[in-house]
Formats: structure tokens, C-alpha cells, sequence
């Protein structure tokens, strides 16, 4: 299964009090008002780009303030056009994270 139909059947609020946040904090990171946030808690259908933005800072740990347009697009030309690179730099950025 992969992380977006985790997403999807997972229930923001419990992700929410596994990270000890309150409803502000948790919503305010991806951009969400909290009383948006509550409906989708409550059970409101949640559109796609939020389940996705959700997934990435929540689940992945990424600090989407830091991405820049530039950045994606070092990422797409190195998987498109060196991809021999990529893969080599992708294992080494995972390696680096699990011995630090």
C-alpha cells in the first residue's frame, strides 16, 4: 500500500495526537484554517492537493517552507536526464539519515 492511500484511510485527527499537536499548529504547517481542518476531522471529504500536503509534512517530515521551485526542478532534471546520479545520490542522502 502506498503512503497516499495510508493518507486516505488514516484519520488526520489521529496522526494530529500522535505528533502532540493542536488543531492550529497541525493545519497552520500545510496551510489548512483550523475549522477547515476540524471538518476534515470530523469526517469531511479531504481533496487530494490537502491528503497530499498532509503526507509530506506530517507523515515524510518535510519542511515545505524550504522547497523551492528550483530545487523540483534539479530533481526532475536529474531523474530524467541522470538517472544513474539521482539513483546514487538518492541512496547516499538515505544512508546519511539513517547513520545521523
Amino acid at each position: 500500500m502506498n503512503s497516499t492511500k495510508t493518507i486516505e484511510k488514516t484519520d488526520p485527527r489521529e496522526i494530529r495526537h500522535k505528533l502532540g499537536l493542536n488543531q492550529q499548529q497541525f493545519w497552520s504547517k500545510i496551510g489548512v484554517t483550523q475549522s477547515g481542518g476540524s471538518r476534515y476531522e470530523s469526517g469531511r471529504n479531504m481533496p487530494r492537493p490537502v491528503r497530499e500536503l498532509l503526507r509530506l509534512v506530517h507523515v515524510e517530515q518535510i519542511d515545505i517552507q524550504r522547497i523551492k521551485r528550483e530545487d523540483m526542478d534539479v530533481v526532475e532534471y536529474l531523474k530524467s536526464e541522470e538517472s544513474e546520479l539521482f539513483k546514487t545520490l538518492k541512496k547516499s542522502a538515505k544512508a546519511k539519515k539513517k547513520a545521523g
